[in-house]
């Protein structure tokens, strides 16, 4: 099993990969390129497991050298579980990647890194919604102390891929109950959601 870390950039990938893997870390370029990435090894359940921090990317529809290589780096390990960092205080730009990584059929387990930081900005993050929206394992993070990394680490193995087409039904279904719940606090019942 391999495990790609995958994000836009700044958002603390690299922090979670050294605290991941410890010492056991290797950097290398990308064959052919100057794209560096860094490469090394964790443990997870009594087994090495070999951990690959992928250059940062915005979106699998490269636009530069080195989102050209996060893209061939994720074609080139079709068998990978991908753990998607993103900045929680920022969640909405980073969904967009995982969203894209989901759909290309990879068991993924997303990291709301940076959580402190969008506890400061007052920002409130369902996560057992967005959860249940996204089908995948969804984690609050703070790579710097190590929050919440024991949970994430305890759910790669649970990482599974999901239909799109489920994660699209699961929308309809939040909005169509927020709605209806709208509509019923404001003494409309039901026929208020569908007007």
């Amino acid at each position: 099993m391999k495990i790609l870390l995958m994000g836009h950039p700044n958002v603390g990938k690299s922090v979670f990969f050294n605290r991941l893997t410890g010492a056991k870390v290797f950097e290398s370029n990308y064959p052919g390129t100057t794209v560096d990435f860094m490469k090394g090894w964790m443990r997870l359940e009594r087994e090495d497991v070999e951990l690959i921090d992928v250059p940062g990317a915005f979106s699998l529809e490269p636009k530069d050298r080195a989102e050209e290589v996060a893209v061939k780096m994720l074609e080139e390990n079709r068998d990978s579980v991908v753990v998607c960092v993103l900045d929680a205080s920022k969640v909405e730009r980073g969904l967009y990647l995982a969203l894209e990584i989901i759909e290309r059929g990879y068991p993924v387990v997303v990291a709301l890194n940076m959580w402190d930081v969008a506890e400061d900005k007052n920002i409130r993050i369902d996560v057992e919604k967005l959860e249940r929206i996204l089908g995948v394992p969804v984690v609050p993070t703070i790579a710097i102390s190590g929050e919440g990394f024991k949970e994430l680490v305890s759910k790669i193995k649970d990482a599974a891929p999901v239909k799109i087409e489920k994660i699209i039904e699961s929308v309809g279904a939040v909005s169509a109950a927020a709605s209806t719940g709208e509509a019923q606090a404001q003494g409309g019942g039901e026929s208020a959601a569908v007007s």
